[in-house]
């Protein structure tokens, strides 16, 4: 077990940044259970890191500039998530409308 403030913040990252890129990956194939698994770990773990609180104060200015450094890499591959999951968004949001207006437009016949 380690006792290592710094190293146990570190490793928090660490974890976020990796889920991070299992969520691209599963991003990039289209494999949107996986995304949305991944998405729910890496909540857990922004959690978790949440619940250290103070101890991100503990880091050194090499532990900070791996910290920021790993905090870049997590939003760059956010933004590759959020290019790749958009279409496929709108794509769903267009197909739920149609499905919403053929309801109302049989219900309305119905009536």
């Amino acid at each position: 077990m380690n006792t290592n403030p710094q190293q146990t913040i570190l490793e928090h990252y660490e974890a976020i940044a990796q889920v991070s890129q299992l969520m691209l990956q599963a991003a990039w194939r289209n494999d949107w259970e996986a995304l949305v698994d991944a998405e729910t770990c890496c909540a857990s773990l922004i959690e978790r890191l949440k619940a250290a609180g103070d101890a991100a104060q503990a880091l050194d200015e090499e532990g900070r500039k791996r910290k920021h450094a790993i905090i870049r890499q997590v939003l760059a591959d956010d933004a590759q998530i959020r290019d790749l999951t958009q279409p496929w968004l709108r794509q769903l949001t267009a197909q739920l409308a149609h499905a919403n207006n053929a309801r109302a437009l049989a219900k309305a016949y119905r009536a």
